[in-house]
């Protein structure tokens, strides 16, 4: 269920969650990603790490927002998520990370498949 998955060209693992994903999620590479989250940072006066500025980015490109249903808060895990979402691609806020969902498997750059997703970006 969970494929590893990073495109950063220095390999970094750490604080460029947010391009990651966006960059599996608008299948684009790295630079790319990074380029239109920057660019959206500065015209909002934002850091790239923002979820109002990756937000954007995702919402420029056809996502639409979504919340976690509040059933089990504390126990509905991203691997729950991806096993209830077989088809499509989503990017999924988690507490202080983002990852990608596409196609029921989780994509990203270590097993983040046992944290509690906070909200979802579908592509519409």
């Amino acid at each position: 269920m969970w494929i590893e998955y990073n495109p950063n060209p220095a390999q970094s693992r750490a604080g460029d969650c947010a391009v990651r994903a966006i960059a599996k999620a608008l299948n684009t590479d790295w630079e790319s990603a990074y380029a239109k989250i920057a660019v959206n940072g500065f015209l909002m006066g934002d850091v790239i790490s923002s979820n109002a500025v990756w937000g954007s980015v995702l919402r420029q490109n056809g996502f639409v927002r979504e919340i976690i249903p509040n059933t089990c808060p504390d126990c509905y895990t991203l691997e729950d998520f991806a096993r209830d979402h077989p088809i499509g691609t989503f990017v999924v806020a988690l507490p202080n990370h983002v990852a990608t969902v596409q196609s029921g498997n989780i994509f990203d750059s270590w097993d983040s498949s046992s944290l509690v997703p906070l909200y979802y970006w579908r592509k519409s």
